[in-house]
């Protein structure tokens, strides 16, 4: 998503705790004449996501979009998930969604300009699936977290829309994708893959640009088929 943005003109700011991860990601950003930077943030504190927002606006001046993409999972049974493990995931998936759109929300809503505040959902805030209980529920109130914000702000042209991914194997759900759990999930979506990551940018941008001005509260699934799948 961020290399899609670059490439489509943006100036990105990549936000994390681990400087050479983001490192990686920036020299292919670079490397492909995209402008980028990084900025170290725990997102699921305020005081640290209110130091990133100044810290942008000293340096680029201006935010325009916002992607809330910070997430965790496990795959711990529902009778064995301890309160610390819940809490943790918790406060990553779904804290720091609520505190990224009340900071750069706020930001965006007395600015009068407008932006575009994209969240990061999951099929299984749509539909159940095994084994990642916690996740869910938490994917789950990023959907509503979203859809109220996309009502709350829309006559201020602050649109925030939820983006959906299939299963793109990503390193937070590895752990949980066992041979059986794959030709379940192939068994059930009818391009019959997993989705790569360049394929999120079409969507990306839509939510992002002038493409999509009038698209706001919405769930914008790439998944490959896998929700309108049944038998």
């Amino acid at each position: 998503m961020a290399a899609g943005l670059a490439g489509a003109g943006a100036e990105v700011v990549l936000v994390g705790r681990n400087a050479e991860k983001a490192k990686i990601r920036l020299d292919k950003i670079t490397a492909a004449a995209g402008k980028a930077y990084f900025v170290s943030a725990e997102a699921s504190d305020k005081v640290h996501i209110q130091q990133l927002l100044d810290t942008v606006l000293k340096r680029s001046g201006r935010v325009d979009i916002v992607i809330n993409g910070a997430g965790v999972n496990s795959a711990t049974p529902f009778i064995e998930i301890g309160e610390d493990e819940y809490e943790r995931i918790m406060k990553i998936n779904i804290k720091s969604v609520f505190l990224g759109c009340q900071v750069f929300g706020k930001y965006l809503v007395e600015r009068g300009e407008g932006g575009s505040i994209i969240n990061l959902g999951s099929m299984s805030g749509l539909v159940p699936l095994s084994r990642v209980f916690t996740y869910s529920a938490s994917k789950a109130a990023v959907h509503n977290l979203s859809k109220n914000l996309a009502r709350e702000w829309a006559q201020k042209n602050v649109r925030v829309n939820v983006l959906v991914p299939g299963f793109f194997p990503a390193e937070q759900n590895r752990s949980v994708l066992t041979p059986e759990r794959v030709a379940s999930i192939m068994g059930h979506t009818p391009m019959k893959r997993f989705g790569e990551a360049g394929e999120l940018i079409g969507a990306t941008l839509l939510l992002a640009g002038a493409a999509g001005s009038f698209i706001t509260g919405a769930e914008i699934v790439v998944d490959g088929g896998y929700h309108a799948m049944t038998i």
